[in-house]
């Protein structure tokens, strides 16, 4: 299935390429000295949509800003969204608020498992996994994905033997998948599921990169591929990384399942993970309700920016290989021509152009060789990246 840039705009209505002055704003991303260029963190440089704006600012001007309830129209939000750009039908009683994707993932290891126990992940991948398993006292075991012939794909003989082990209790899916860029097939996704229900492991789907795919792309929710997938996972989703909007803290445990939900939705509960901010279901319910041409004009821009880096590496970085992406804003840059130690090599790059990169190993050892990239940004500072990246490696 398909879904992307609508033929029927014949011109962009937003604007991808002013660049935003985002120091001195407390941004994590910005925090760095005055001659160095962030491309590090999964945050966007671009302005969110303005639809998303507005509706924040019409509840700004009301001037108070007490405690917040949960509309019914915030569910319903994601409802209309999955059934409109992903052909799944869901039901509003799925969906439980939380401040975010973390926190979801948190609040589920601690009520699905024990101190001890085993959470399965899938490496090289989203950093965050590794110190949310570690803070909750259960043990990280890796499956590699298997890199072959410069594209990814899952091992599936040694995920089944992690899961096979006793004290494997829970696996925690990235799809699409940060950072190798993957978006994992129906097939896939739906071997992952008979396996882990086989052996009673608790699937966490983390999908908050699933809008962010090429134009013309679909990724597949883990939950609408079978009965199995459905009953025996929980997704966390959002609005914020494909509109930009991380900040507004808003995000939602998606559970079919009625007994897994009423857990999850304790384990929020217990954890004061449940309660939106002042804005959180305003720009939720703006950005999925009116965000959609905004939203395919950035997966547009991201297309493009991912064409110039190609383009950009082929002509001016040999040796540097950029690994195939259909998913996220983020490129995993293979550097094995150039080094077996991201973490200083990373830290060269940036002493030497200030130019500030995610080292691989932030995402498991298997990262060792590689650099991730992030190029959602206005294109002039995308190409200040690459001609510094250029200077570093030739």
């Amino acid at each position: 299935m398909k879904c992307g840039f609508d033929s029927r705009w014949t011109y962009m209505k937003y604007d991808f390429d002013t660049v935003t002055d985002r120091r001195n704003t407390d941004s994590v991303k910005w925090d760095v000295r005055e001659n160095e260029l962030p491309m590090w963190v999964a945050d966007m440089d671009f302005k969110t949509a303005p639809e998303i704006l507005e509706a924040i600012q019409r509840r700004l001007d009301n001037g108070i800003f007490g405690y917040s309830t949960l509309p019914e129209e915030w569910a319903l939000s994601y409802v209309h969204w999955w059934d409109k750009r992903h052909s799944f039908k869901t039901d509003v009683s799925w969906f439980s608020f939380c401040t975010g994707v973390i926190p979801i993932i948190s609040c589920a290891i601690r009520e699905f498992t024990e101190p001890g126990d085993n959470v399965l992940i899938q490496a090289p991948v989203y950093n965050a996994f590794y110190n949310i398993i570690r803070n909750c006292d259960r043990n990280v075991v890796e499956s590699l994905l298997t890199y072959r012939f410069g594209e990814y794909s899952m091992d599936f003989e040694d995920l089944e033997a992690k899961l096979s082990d006793p004290g494997t209790k829970m696996f925690v899916l990235c799809n699409p998948h940060n950072p190798v860029g993957r978006i994992w097939s129906r097939e896939d996704l739906q071997k992952v599921g008979e396996l882990c229900k086989k052996h009673g492991v608790l699937v966490i789907s983390d999908e908050i990169h699933c809008d962010i795919t090429d134009p013309d792309i679909l990724y597949t929710p883990f939950a609408s591929v079978s009965e199995c997938c459905m009953q025996n996972s929980i997704t966390a989703m959002a609005p914020t990384k494909c509109f930009n909007i991380a900040g507004i803290q808003s995000a939602a445990a998606m559970t079919p399942n009625p007994d897994l939900r009423t857990r999850i939705e304790k384990a929020l509960y217990r954890n004061l993970a449940n309660e939106p901010n002042a804005f959180a279901v305003a720009a939720t319910v703006a950005a999925f309700e009116h965000g959609d041409r905004w939203l395919d004009e950035m997966r547009n821009y991201i297309y493009q920016n991912k064409q110039t880096v190609l383009d950009y590496v082929r002509n001016n970085i040999p040796g540097l290989y950029v690994v195939p992406s259909r998913a996220t804003y983020l490129l995993w840059l293979d550097c094995s021509a150039f080094t077996s130690d991201s973490l200083s090599f990373a830290a060269e790059i940036r002493r030497k152009t200030g130019l500030f990169l995610s080292y691989g190993t932030q995402y498991g050892e298997a990262g060792k060789q590689f650099l991730r990239f992030n190029i959602a940004c206005p294109r002039k500072l995308l190409l200040d990246g690459l001609d510094r990246l250029r200077r570093a490696l030739c």
